[in-house]
């Protein structure tokens, strides 16, 4: 006889415990500071980028920069810099928790390429925010690695010196600049498509505003065994 049965006629099933919030407030606050910090490297980069431009006639205008020359943009650039332990630290809480293994894996081909044809249609089907779709997990890990990318080339150009060794295993300073430049562009087209994508889905903008709806632990399970059975 089961726990419900030896209640007392009258009595009411106590209710299931509901579980954590889709986005805890520790990710939210990571989230947000990361994006200011983004936005901060990115634009200041620009600046520096525009003072020994790498693409000939190719330059970002002054309403797009931040800092009104090349030292300010530096300066920022720097400032920005230190903030970046909040990417480390996310990075930590993602593969810590299991959040990463959960939310972005596995990632079949099949599936991205029907992902795209649906929303190349505009079938952009976002009822359950609690599951990523097979082009949002690609896309996650593409600026997750872009941005660590972007740590590696960035060191190598902002002290090539004492960092000789890895400016060598990346080519040369020049070439540590154009990667670095090409990771700046992925992490822009990211923010593009995120940006894009929660505009047309605003709930899951406000989701990582207030939290989200509560998971449960059991609901995870179910997405988990879900998932296997679709790939058996």
């Amino acid at each position: 006889m089961n726990q419900i049965e030896d209640l007392a006629p009258g009595v009411p099933a106590p209710t299931p415990r509901m579980g954590r919030r889709l986005h805890p407030w520790p990710l939210r606050i990571m989230h947000w500071v990361n994006a200011v910090v983004m936005l901060v490297m990115i634009t200041s980069g620009w600046g520096i980028y525009d003072d020994d431009v790498i693409i000939r006639g190719f330059h970002f205008s002054k309403f797009w920069r931040l800092g009104d020359w090349a030292a300010w943009s530096l300066n920022w650039h720097f400032a920005g810099m230190w903030f970046l332990v909040n990417g480390l630290i996310y990075l930590t809480y993602g593969f810590v928790t299991g959040r990463f293994r959960q939310k972005l894996l596995p990632i079949r081909p099949a599936e991205v390429v029907q992902t795209v044809v649906d929303t190349l249609h505009f079938k952009i089907a976002h009822d359950d925010i609690t599951v990523y779709n097979a082009v949002q997990k690609l896309l996650y890990i593409v600026v997750i690695l872009a941005g660590v990318a972007q740590v590696i080339t960035g060191l190598a150009i902002w002290k090539p010196v004492q960092f000789s060794g890895l400016v060598s295993l990346l080519g040369g300073f020049q070439t540590a600049r154009v990667l670095h430049f090409v990771g700046m562009a992925v992490i822009v087209g990211f923010l593009v498509v995120h940006v894009a994508l929660a505009l047309l889905v605003p709930k899951t903008l406000w989701a990582m505003v207030a939290g989200g709806p509560r998971v449960t632990a059991s609901s995870h399970a179910q997405d988990h065994h879900a998932r296997q059975g679709d790939g058996a």
